[in-house]
């Protein structure tokens, strides 16, 4: 009965965990390029009182075993990374990546970092930004003073047009082989880590890379009612987990009332 205790517990905390998680992406749904994260379990350790196979005697075995388990615990959030609807703002600067591939920004201590984010700023030394500051690497030019039109092909040729005269220059994107293992560190950002893989730079629109949509910017892949479902599931499940704790603690109750 103490383990069904444990057991309920750990049930009880994974679920707790899952609605975490499940309430991170709902905080999120209107973040421009989120994306969503789900939550993967384990179950943990058994008790084994019977191997399966185990030999009886006279050349017979046993074709089953008995095996108590400890409960489940949480051992991975991965980010789906699914293309989220995309709505039109009509901001010049605003771009979406519609396909494969990251922005590539510069971190104040000088150390790279990977975003989907496109609502892109300019600063006033005309250098192209993050609604951060960070500034975007992979090829983005300062913005000319003047400057009356920009204008992005989906092939990341972007030309700029005013009383300087027009600018043309191309920016590039980055992938990894691994994106579901990068690592989040809020702002929309991610860093590279040794699961993601090393970054991949290339042209918008070729070899397998996204293109890029001028005047859109791509919204969180969260879908509510999905995420409400899930909700519900997570909150049934950590219901019943309390309901054999309960009922393990009335046995263990009833155990301790025994007369003789």
């Amino acid at each position: 009965m103490l383990r069904a205790l444990y057991s309920s517990a750990a049930g009880m905390e994974s679920q707790q965990m899952n609605l975490d998680v499940i309430s991170n992406n709902l905080a999120n749904v209107n973040t421009a390029g989120f994306k969503k994260s789900k939550i993967e379990f384990q179950d943990l350790l058994y008790e084994t009182s019977r191997a399966p196979g185990a030999d009886q005697g006279n050349g017979t075995q046993l074709p089953t075993g008995l095996q108590v388990g400890h409960g489940s615990r949480a051992v991975a959030t991965s980010r789906i990374f699914t293309e989220g609807d995309l709505t039109q703002t009509g901001g010049n600067l605003d771009m979406a990546i519609q396909g494969d591939g990251f922005f590539e920004v510069q971190m104040p201590d000088g150390t790279l970092a990977y975003t989907r984010d496109g609502a892109l700023k300019t600063a006033s030394d005309g250098r192209v930004t993050t609604s951060e500051g960070l500034v975007v690497q992979g090829g983005f030019q300062p913005v000319a003073t003047g400057t009356t039109s920009i204008t992005v092909a989906p092939n990341g040729q972007v030309t700029t047009t005013g009383s300087g005269g027009t600018q043309t220059f191309r920016v590039q994107l980055v992938r990894f082989a691994n994106p579901a293992g990068l690592q989040s560190v809020g702002r929309n950002l991610y860093k590279e880590t040794p699961a993601s893989g090393t970054p991949e730079t290339g042209n918008p629109d070729e070899n397998g890379f996204g293109s890029l949509q001028q005047g859109y910017l791509e919204m969180s892949n969260v879908k509510v009612v999905e995420e409400m479902v899930n909700m519900i599931v997570a909150q049934r499940a950590y219901e019943v987990n309390s309901k054999a704790v309960q009922a393990a603690d009335e046995m263990m109750q009833q155990s301790n009332n025994l007369r003789r």
